[in-house]
């Protein structure tokens, strides 16, 4: 009968010619055994591939040759990368690792503790969640331990700690110096000594910071928690965030991100620990770095060299080593929200507004063969009308008007007596390959503005709201004069009340796509008028009592400028408004301004060259605008355009 398993001691034994308790000495290292002998032994048990028992070489020794590692929380990344280090470090003594987990219970901690200990060699404790008092009469008896993480005075226990003062401090001034001096500090569990660290720490940020206020929000150390508390940390009024790990600090970005709050652009968000996902999130999360497996290992170190009983002597409360964090900057902090820096007269705080999210935020809904965008049933802020019963030629198109600010106040004029042809806020090009979707005369090269039977059409193919009622999506075809296809364009129109800024914005994106041909769109500046490049997306604003036009490095005419963003100061009446536009991706195109004898202005996409769209690709119009109930100047504007980027972007669902 065919024997089952692999060679036995008893084999070796025969083939060394030799007992079988010089074989057991052997193999489990003791010196006891001449050197020629033992070498024999090992040739033997070489050839024989013979692997020694583990349960009956334990039983020889009175050890198990295996530590345990107890941890409150085998979810967190951070004790997982600690694990790691202390399997790496053991593995080549011949040591395993055997976990166990506490699940944030601190009742169960200490008979968790025990029972490990009593399968194992030696134990390593880390982040305990037990009382100082519990843990005096706990470590004795787990004896050798090693503890990461928390010192227990009046115990000569070697430990591995993280100066989780120093990291917090990175982290605070790191937020003071981008100009934050409100923060929340979202807690860990209560139990845990190292969130009572990071109190400390930031009590005394407040003194070395001067007028900074941190208010503290009770969480725990998950992501659900961080969650769970987002909105919470929004009421505080906070525009900065140090989490008590990153675990929570992904669930603060998950639920802002679900209520449109831009991350940095409203608030910046710090984490703690730096574990793996940390650079992965959206956006890739600033954080106090901590090397998590090398505490591992260092915990290995210590608690082998306990086992073996070659640690050093020292005087006091026992050995311990100090892990100092690295603040590592990436794209969850940024300055302090453009809001918290203007002369606001509204008394809302960054971030509040969105606490109160069915008072404040902007939706679109059908209103017979139109959409209205307005907030609740009573607050129209705007119109958008398909054009199909527009003249044709004025190129009939999809165009917004009328639209209004916060407080009434009209931003737009359709076919105004100097320019029938304008239409509120639309996607009016001079050419397309010869064809008008601007409207009205064609400038025609040497012989000037001409009316000619070259008035296209934009036709809406669909139409749907999406983004929770935000963003207003649509397919069009944009056809020639003879009904023939020249681009496909795929539109999306959102929209974000800024009530800390007495404004509004709305983010128009447009991805116009060409077919199987080159698309060639020019200007009258292109057709021989010096200029005259206007033709893209255009703003036409009635005319009002007074007007000025702002952009960053110059105030006036802003004509032909390239700058990321515009502005045009209007009063009419007693009334002051602000009109800004940003061009949100890319070189920014050249502006066409009129402040004038009309007001109007916009990105055109054919300055003083044609622009190609080769055949198969797309070009992309994106342009952010904020309607804003005051005069701003020129700080003020650039603040504003910031902010209405950031809140556009977060509303944009993925």
């Amino acid at each position: 009968m065919a024997r089952s398993g692999g060679p036995t001691i008893d084999e070796v034994a025969a083939a060394a010619g030799v007992s079988r308790a010089t074989v057991s000495r052997v193999m489990n290292g003791r010196a006891t055994v001449a050197t020629d002998i033992a070498e024999r032994v090992r040739v033997a048990a070489r050839d024989l591939r013979y692997q020694p028992s583990r349960v009956a070489r334990s039983l020889s020794l009175g050890r198990t040759n295996s530590v345990a590692l107890v941890v409150p929380d085998l979810a967190n990344p951070m004790f997982q990368q600690i694990l790691r280090g202390t399997m790496a470090a053991a593995a080549p003594h011949d040591y395993r690792v055997l976990v166990a987990e506490t699940a944030e219970n601190t009742g169960d901690e200490a008979e968790v503790a025990l029972e490990a200990r009593l399968r194992c060699d030696a134990l390593v404790l880390a982040a305990p969640r037990t009382s100082e008092n519990a843990l005096l009469e706990l470590l004795p008896r787990l004896e050798p331990v090693v503890v990461i993480n928390r010192h227990v005075p009046g115990l000569t226990v070697p430990s591995v700690r993280v100066d989780y003062a120093a990291g917090v401090r990175s982290m605070v001034d790191h937020l003071v110096a981008l100009g934050h001096r409100e923060l929340a500090y979202v807690a860990g569990p209560r139990s845990s000594a190292s969130n009572a660290l990071r109190a400390r720490a930031l009590d005394d940020a407040r003194e070395r910071h001067p007028g900074l206020r941190v208010t503290t929000v009770p969480c725990g150390p998950t992501v659900d928690a961080g969650y769970r508390a987002a909105d919470a940390v929004l009421a505080t009024g906070a525009t900065g965030v140090v989490a008590f790990n990153d675990l929570v600090a992904f669930g603060l970005l998950a639920r802002l991100n679900e209520a449109g709050v831009a991350v940095p652009g409203d608030i910046s968000i710090g984490g703690f620990d730096d574990i793996e996902l940390a650079r992965y999130a959206t956006p890739s999360l600033t954080t106090a770095a901590v090397p998590q497996a090398d505490l591992g290992r260092r915990a290995w170190e210590l608690l082998h060299a306990r086992v073996l009983g070659t640690e050093r002597p020292t005087p006091g409360d026992g050995a311990a080593l100090h892990v100092t964090p690295g603040l590592v900057v990436r794209g969850s902090t940024g300055p302090v929200p453009p809001a918290r820096r203007l002369g606001v007269t509204s008394a809302d705080l960054a971030g509040r507004a969105h606490a109160r999210d069915d008072q404040v935020r902007a939706r679109w809904r059908a209103a017979d063969d139109d959409w209205v965008l307005g907030i609740g049933d009573d607050r129209p802020l705007a119109r958008y009308t398909r054009g199909a019963s527009m003249p044709g030629v004025h190129s009939p198109r999809p165009f917004l008007h009328p639209v209004h600010s916060l407080q009434g106040v009209a931003m737009t004029a359709k076919s105004p007596v100097d320019h029938r042809h304008h239409y509120g806020v639309s996607m009016a090009v001079a050419d397309v390959d010869g064809t008008s979707h601007w409207g009205g005369r064609t400038y025609v090269r040497d012989q000037g503005p001409t009316l000619l039977a070259n008035h296209g059409r934009q036709e809406v193919a669909r139409t749907e709201v999406t983004d929770g009622g935000s963003t207003l999506s649509q397919g069009l075809r944009w056809l020639d004069e003879r009904g023939g296809v020249q681009l496909t364009e795929e539109r999306r129109l959102t929209a974000v009340v800024l009530p800390e800024v007495d404004a509004w914005a709305l983010g128009w994106h447009g991805s116009l796509h060409a077919g199987d041909a080159d698309v060639e769109i020019g200007s009258p500046a292109t057709n021989g008028r010096p200029g005259a490049g206007y033709g893209g997306w255009f703003w036409r604003l009635p005319s009002g009592d007074e007007a000025v036009a702002l952009s960053p490095d110059r105030g006036g005419d802003v004509h032909g400028s390239r700058n990321p963003w515009v502005a045009v100061v209007r009063r009419s009446g007693s009334a002051w408004t602000t009109l800004v536009l940003a061009q949100v991706s890319g070189e920014p195109d050249p502006w066409f301004a009129r402040v004038g004898d009309y007001v109007g202005l916009g990105p055109a996409l054919a300055w003083d060259a044609v622009r190609k769209v080769p055949a198969g690709s797309s070009l992309e119009v994106d342009v952010v605008a904020a309607v804003v109930d005051r005069r701003l100047d020129i700080v003020g504007a650039g603040d504003v355009a910031d902010l209405a980027v950031a809140r556009v972007g977060a509303a944009r669902l993925p």
